[in-house]
């Protein structure tokens, strides 16, 4: 676990000036010093920490993968100098920037929500962190049951969620925005460029947008292939490689230590995100895996699920496509199977506490069986269905802007998408009539009307969802209830439909629905990926999702609607990047989705961890902040477990938070010397930790 914190401090006062000097992070390295200052916490590499200095008192310091060179980030230190910040969030990689000059301290966000920046109120200033749990431990924070309650009744709603995070006080800024101190005062302000609210923004040419996708990816992995390698260190571990054991090679053996292969990787699902970074990775000028001058061809992981029976011609078809995408000479292809160990809501005991919670903890262990298999260097194809495809809501966007014609293909294929029936003739027309309908809604009215739902416990995939074209009817709407909230107790509902009401009436109506809601999932993508960095973590691996990069994210924000909404947009455009970078010949069935099995290996990994499910809501903790009734999720447990047509997806968040929960309450010590908390924890014999 990897995080920086630092704080600013009033010009004056006694208060701040004891604590600032007592308080110090746990195994931090100190960056610069008071008034102001800046920790790196945890296990960072040294090219991941760079510093650029103009004065004792101008500098920038950035955290993580950043393609810039130090000319470039001296450049962009002298551009924030002057208050322009897009100059420091328009690097290829994914990192996490702080600016001083003088008493001003700026720390930049990402435009996704996958690096975010904390802050909270302390000592008459201001501390921040990348990271939530540290910044409860300084305050000893309690938790936000509201905020718990907005997670699982609307996950995806900004309107719900805010700015809050599950511990009061410590708050987040929101994606695209910098957090700018000024000797202990706080101000928050976005770096995108604003658009008018009147007329759309002008949309450049279709090939010209797919050509900056491809030059947004290809230098998103040059920047990873172009930082230094890493071998893991066996140091900590379960010792060196033992020699030979019958039936393991060095990979298996290498495993079952815990570490990853040294070099870069990439996972290889079969799908068109992961196929194109583990081809981009491979194909571009370099070595992948150079070590010490020795070169070594990508590494290749596909994960082969024999625990489930249901879609098992689309897994082998899958399996057959990453099995022909591995055939280029520069890749290494490593099939990991697994049996119904690795199913979702196995070895829930096994992960470590995470900064928040998400639906990643009940696959964390699915998942670090894929990831051990990997490299040091680990690339992933999260985000790119949230950045690349068209969220429903579009199509009422493109109602605004007066482009019927284009709404006949994706209405057309939702009709072919569920088969044939007696209804689909008239598809075509419920959809525009949807779209219509939330085209002419205004952003108050809609954000009220789900408000009303929620009090009224009416939710529209109720008892389950019906398919592509009841889930796209569904999405055509400002805000929605997520998939457990019709679990949440009636206080915990009215409670979620009083945020919406304020956010109705206080917020003002910005960006159209289809944008806001694509915005507001890749958000939820984002908090989702870096959930599961944290849970599914391997010491000595760094996870690699490029397609949540900023420069990445704004190449395929310009992507025009009327080319995303168009059956197989994703796909054509990520062939359209990979030709471009000299790769044609790629699999028949590529691009398909991979959607079709994951109900199917969720509900078999629910049958078969049903009985401690059900013994894990006995006396949940969920029941105990009033969010559930424990007898009503026993029974959707055991329901779903039977096959009952339920909302799959809602139960994971409701797990997953009861674990999290759990977790957090057994945690002793704290993240910081000299602290209340810390000393008690002393006093108490308690060891504390050093990481969350």
């Amino acid at each position: 676990m990897r995080w920086l914190v630092g704080w600013s401090s009033t010009a004056t006062g006694p208060a701040a000036g004891r604590e600032s000097a007592t308080v110090l992070p746990v195994g931090a390295q100190l960056l610069w010093g008071d008034p102001d200052p800046l920790w790196a916490v945890g296990d960072w590499r040294p090219d991941e920490v760079r510093v650029v200095q103009a004065d004792p008192q101008t500098r920038l310091a950035v955290f993580g993968v950043c393609g810039a060179t130090d000319d470039q980030l001296r450049v962009g230190l002298f551009a924030a100098r002057g208050g322009a910040l897009r100059h420091l969030t328009a690097w290829p990689g994914s990192y996490t920037a702080v600016v001083q000059v003088g008493r001003r301290i700026t720390v930049t966000g990402d435009l996704a929500g996958a690096r975010p920046v904390f802050h909270t109120p302390w000592a008459g200033g201001t501390a921040y962190a990348t990271a939530a749990l540290p910044l409860a431990d300084l305050i000893e924070a309690g938790l936000d049951v509201g905020h718990l309650a907005a997670l699982l009744a609307c996950p995806d709603a900004p309107e719900a969620l805010g700015t809050g995070t599950p511990y009061e006080g410590v708050r987040r800024i929101p994606p695209g925005h910098a957090l700018v101190l000024r000797g202990g005062a706080r101000d928050i302000t976005s770096y995108e460029p604003t658009a008018s609210l009147a007329v759309a923004a002008p949309q450049i040419p279709p090939e010209q947008a797919v050509d900056g996708v491809r030059e947004a990816l290809i230098e998103a992995v040059r920047a990873r292939l172009a930082s230094p390698r890493h071998v893991p260190d066996p140091d900590g571990l379960d010792g060196l490689d033992p020699g030979p054991v019958p039936g393991m090679g060095p990979a298996e053996r290498r495993a079952a230590r815990g570490a990853p292969a040294p070099g870069i990787g990439a996972d290889l699902s079969g799908g068109s995100a992961s196929g194109t970074l583990a081809l981009l990775a491979a194909g571009l000028p370099g070595r992948p895996g150079t070590l010490n001058g020795h070169g070594e061809r990508l590494l290749a992981v596909t994960f082969n699920d024999r625990a489930t029976g249901g879609g098992q011609a689309h897994r082998e078809a899958e399996l057959e496509r990453a099995r022909s995408i591995a055939d280029n000479p520069r890749l290494r292809h490593v099939v990991v199977a697994a049996g119904e160990e690795a199913l979702p809501y196995a070895d829930l005991d096994s992960h470590p506490l995470t900064d928040e919670p998400g639906p990643s903890l009940i696959t964390a262990a699915r998942h670090r069986r894929r990831l051990l298999a990997g490299s040091a260097d680990h690339f992933v194809g999260h985000g790119a269905r949230q950045v690349l495809d068209a969220h429903p809501a579009r199509l009422a966007d493109l109602l605004m802007d007066r482009r019927r014609r284009h709404l006949l293909r994706p209405v057309t294929a939702l009709a072919k998408a569920d088969g044939p029936s007696a209804q689909s003739v008239l598809v075509p027309f419920t959809v525009y009539r949807a779209a219509r309908k939330l085209a002419r809604t205004p952003y108050a009215e809609g954000v009220a009307d789900t408000a009303r739902r929620l009090m009224e416990r009416q939710f529209a995939d109720e008892p389950a969802p019906g398919g592509a074209v009841d889930a796209s009817l569904a999405a055509l709407a400002w805000c929605r209830p997520g998939p457990a909230a019709r679990w949440l107790t009636g206080e915990a509902l009215a409670q979620v439909a009083g945020r919406l009401g304020d956010a109705a009436t206080r917020s003002p109506a910005s960006g159209r629905p289809g944008e806001r809601r694509a915005r507001a999932a890749l958000a939820r993508q984002a908090a989702d990926h870096r959930v599961f960095e944290q849970a599914a973590e391997i010491r000595s691996q760094r996870l690699h999702a490029p397609f949540l990069d900023n420069q990445v994210v704004l190449a395929c924000r310009a992507l025009p609607d009327t080319l995303r909404v168009q059956p197989g947009a994703r796909a054509a455009v990520l062939r359209s990047v990979l030709s471009g970078a000299g790769v044609r010949d790629l699999p028949p069935g590529w691009g398909a989705t991979s959607h079709l099995t994951h109900a199917a290996e969720v509900r078999a990994g629910l049958r078969t961890a049903v009985t401690d499910l059900v013994g894990l809501f006995d006396a949940p903790l969920l029941a105990d902040a009033g969010l559930v009734e424990a007898r009503v999720v026993r029974k959707a447990l055991r329901a779903a477990a039977e096959g009952e047509p339920l909302p799959l997806d809602g139960l994971a968040e409701l797990v997953s938070t009861e674990l999290w929960l759990r977790r957090l309450l057994a945690r002793r010590g704290t993240c910081w010397t000299g602290a209340a908390a810390r000393q008690r924890a002393l006093a108490g014999g308690v060891v504390p930790r050093a990481s969350l």
